[in-house]
């Protein structure tokens, strides 16, 4: 069993049925209980920052998400479930995260001639091997809606970037986590597959 994580952050049925899809059994929850005896956690979301960080603290589900994570357990996170893991977002002000990955997450610049939000489908460029897209090609498209990115200090956790104008890092692979700005949920096979990526990588299929 896998924990969805369900803070209140935006529709989760559309990932609760892509999960199941790839073979998953799901548990949604907000029971940081749950957390403990789930293989693997997986954190959705769409929102604001400040606002995810307040409602996990509410739940009680920051600490659990943190020491799980720190404790080795797979961790799925999925545009604001990736852009939480790190120090600080800066949407309405400045906001503490996770802090589980050094670096930042900020708003595309306004000055860039781009639309903001970023949203529809764009190519991933992979910057490492990775087991999160094995099987996956490189330039493959998947679904994009955000108006902030993550700024990793440590750039050799960076699984893909992607084009916007600037190249944004568009994912993160470093030991048990795994965390993408776009939406596999939304992203047809190419999502699907990433999925299925994650419960190999979860089960040592």
């Amino acid at each position: 069993m896998i924990a969805l994580v369900d803070y209140g952050m935006g529709n989760l049925r559309s990932v609760e049925k892509a999960l199941e899809k790839v073979g998953f059994n799901v548990l949604r929850t907000s029971n940081p209980e749950d957390l403990d005896k789930a293989d693997a956690i997986v954190v959705p979301g769409v929102g604001a920052f400040g606002d995810a960080i307040h409602n996990l603290e509410r739940l009680g589900l920051k600490n659990k998400v943190i020491h799980l994570i720190n404790q080795g357990k797979p961790y799925l996170g999925i545009c604001l479930g990736l852009q939480i893991l790190f120090e600080y977002g800066y949407e309405f002000g400045q906001h503490e995260g996770l802090g589980i990955l050094k670096g930042s997450v900020v708003r595309f610049d306004e000055k860039l001639p781009i639309k903001i939000p970023h949203m529809g489908w764009n190519q991933i460029h992979k910057k490492k091997n990775s087991k999160m897209f094995e099987g996956i090609k490189e330039g493959e498209f998947f679904y994009f809606v955000h108006s902030y990115y993550a700024n990793p200090e440590d750039k050799s956790i960076v699984a893909t970037t992607t084009d916007y104008a600037i190249d944004f890092c568009s994912s993160v692979e470093v030991d048990n986590i795994w965390a993408v700005q776009f939406h596999p949920e939304k992203s047809q096979t190419a999502g699907l597959k990433l999925l299925d990526n994650f419960r190999k990588f979860v089960y040592g299929i």
